[in-house]
């Protein structure tokens, strides 16, 4: 599957500090290339959408975040391998197919291609591997048959429903020295369930080893997309397993960065983990890194709740892109906070000031500015300071005649991603 178009990264003069980064998985910051691997490229999996709704300023942010990771990574010298997954079959989107009699093929086509367009106008470097979960399943299928041999997954009797074949994965027997329940997470295991039942899980399903096994192979049923399994019959896979496969078959192992929003640390990081680990003892990734929660007028943005702020909506409205970026980069990744009317003026009239005091900007001052971004972005992606870096130096008296704007407007740019 193809991604979107790559933006024009300015290359900009002088040296970056090397990145650190908050590990989830640790709970401490710790640099992304040990000077044994200073000169190794980077990698990095981020989990895409389900394409069942537009591109909402929760996706925005998270997927802002890791392309400030990758231009961080490339001012520093290394070279960087990045896949994104689509997941373009999975209940949720087949239940907006059926609820809008739209094909659910349809629906997800239009949305990723609304994603496209979104993540293009907000200046995102495509991922060089962008994968949905229906053209990997032919990676996926062996991958399940060999945790079945080596019993590591189970089949369990049939539901309610009457249908045999559902293949779950045995999470207290996979346990190895690469990864144990928590390894990721570090939740006990009450908050595991809780997590578990509200995001896509079935503690309660009977017959399985343990409540929290999730599902790798969903067997067919009648009305719903099934595809070859071979030794696992007609179905589809589970999420977890889906990430954790393209995730190995086109990344080194262990990639530098796993990265999505923090409703992904458990279950599905945590699982992805534990597959990779199931197989081979090795670790899925060296660092976990999540983005906050993006709200709106004090409530959780979410599809289920219907108060989404769209990107598509925003720029249909007339809203310039790199607005709605400056927003997202005035807030610390790793926050949750929320979206209002306030901040999107306040990043508009951000954006005026800037352009306006680059019309005088000194080659001293695109030097000191582009240090203050670079030193800020090295310490946990802290934007907010680089944006105050940059409101510092454009609320000065002009200094001269504009020989240093260009410098810092692809500073600026290629650092950011924010086109002045």
């Amino acid at each position: 599957m193809h991604a979107w178009k790559d933006p024009e990264v300015p290359q900009v003069a002088g040296s970056a500090p090397t990145l650190e980064l908050f590990n989830t998985a640790t709970g401490t910051q710790q640099v992304t290339a040990p000077a044994d691997q200073a000169a190794a490229p980077a990698s990095m999996y981020v989990c895409g959408i389900t394409p069942y709704d537009a591109t909402h300023m929760g996706h925005a942010a998270t997927y802002v975040t890791f392309d400030l990771v990758q231009r961080t990574w490339r001012d520093a010298g290394r070279s960087v391998a990045y896949t994104q997954n689509i997941t373009d079959v999975d209940d949720p989107l087949l239940e907006r197919a059926e609820a809008t009699n739209v094909d659910w093929r349809e629906l997800a086509e239009s949305q990723i291609q609304l994603f496209r367009d979104d993540m293009e106008a907000l200046n995102v470097i495509p991922p060089q591997n962008y994968i949905g979960a229906v053209e990997s399943i032919h990676w996926l299928v062996p991958v399940v048959e060999q945790l079945l041999e080596a019993d590591l997954a189970y089949v369990v009797p049939a539901g309610a429903d009457g249908v045999e074949g559902d293949v779950y994965f045995d999470t207290m027997g996979a346990q190895n020295d690469a990864w144990k329940l928590g390894s990721v997470s570090n939740y006990d295991r009450e908050t595991m369930l809780r997590f578990f039942a509200e995001r896509g899980g079935d503690p309660q399903r009977a017959g399985k080893r343990d409540a929290l096994d999730p599902l790798l192979w969903r067997a067919a049923r009648e009305g719903e997309p099934s595809w070859d399994g071979g030794k696992l019959g007609e179905g589809r896979p589970g999420w977890h397993i889906e990430c954790s496969v393209i995730a190995r078959k086109t990344l080194p192992a262990p990639f530098t960065v796993q990265g999505g929003g923090s409703d992904l640390i458990f279950p599905h990081h945590e699982f992805s983990a534990a597959h990779a680990a199931a197989g081979d003892h090795a670790e899925l990734a060296q660092t976990y890194v999540h983005t906050g929660m993006v709200g709106l007028d004090g409530e959780k943005m979410s599809k289920s709740l219907g108060n989404l702020v769209l990107v598509s909506k925003l720029r249909a409205a007339g809203v310039e892109p790199v607005a709605i970026r400056a927003v997202l980069l005035s807030q610390h990744y790793r926050t949750d906070w929320f979206w209002t009317d306030e901040l999107l003026a306040g990043a508009q009239q951000r954006v005026a000031t800037w352009r306006k005091a680059l019309e005088s900007a000194s080659m001293q001052d695109a030097q000191q500015v582009i240090a203050g971004i670079r030193e800020h972005m090295a310490n946990d992606l802290d934007a907010p300071s680089a944006l105050k870096a940059i409101d510092q130096w454009a609320t000065q008296p002009a200094s001269s005649q504009g020989e240093g704007a260009t410098a810092l407007r692809d500073g600026i740019n290629a650092l950011l991603g924010l086109k002045l």
